[in-house]
């Protein structure tokens, strides 16, 4: 009987590989032996589809940027609601996989996915008749505030004991430790507010920027 053939070794499977051992062990965790090994083939194949671990890394980053929706973009929502449903799945896309926020905060660099990404947005805001370089700042902030909201957990800052926070010291944190408890309730409400209050502000200056263009 002739023995079962391994998988081709390709591309794919060597992010997806690379991704699953960022998850659960961090960017520390990655190395071109390591991999190979988790692969079932030898160090120097590896090479054939990547030079260096940094690549390999790149990938991984680009891989997670392909999973943030885009369609809201090209559908027709107005400017304001896309922006929101699109940091909702971004922030969807980077809290599946926390551990490769550093690697994607450098920018897209030359990274398909996230070129695609940061196109789509400004497209869509000058579409919207944001000038230029407005349209580049809103980018840039939303960036901000998503990455920033997915590098940590504020609830999960908090130890889960009632005696850690005494109110001789800290007279308003007598429920701090119920935080950790709550930790996804309350981070997704915090980035909810902030995300509605970004947008707010960006409708006074739309308002404006409509006012000298129109």
């Amino acid at each position: 009987m002739a023995r079962p053939r391994k998988p081709l070794l390709s591309r794919d499977r060597i992010v997806d590989a690379a991704r699953s051992l960022v998850d659960a062990e961090g960017l520390a965790a990655v190395s071109t032996r390591r991999l190979a090994a988790e692969l079932g083939v030898s160090g120097p194949s590896l090479y054939n589809h990547f030079a260096t671990k940094d690549q390999i890394l790149e990938a991984v980053a680009d891989s997670v940027s392909a999973q943030v929706d885009l369609s809201m973009f090209e559908d027709g929502r107005d400017w304001r609601t896309a922006l929101h449903d699109w940091a909702v799945s971004y922030r969807a896309a980077l809290t599946r996989h926390p551990n490769i926020v550093p690697v994607l905060a450098s920018g897209p660099g030359r990274r398909p996915a996230g070129l695609r990404l940061a196109d789509a947005v400004f497209g869509a805001m000058v579409d919207a008749g944001w000038p230029p370089a407005q349209a580049t700042s809103i980018g840039a902030l939303m960036r901000y505030f998503i990455m920033g909201s997915a590098l940590g957990s504020f609830a999960g800052g908090f130890v889960d004991d009632e005696t850690a926070y005494d109110p001789a010291d800290y007279p308003h944190l007598g429920q701090a430790h119920l935080l950790a408890e709550h930790q996804q309730r309350v981070d997704e409400r915090a980035f909810e507010t902030g995300l509605r209050a970004l947008l707010d502000g960006l409708a006074l200056q739309y308002e404006r920027v409509a006012l000298h263009t129109g």
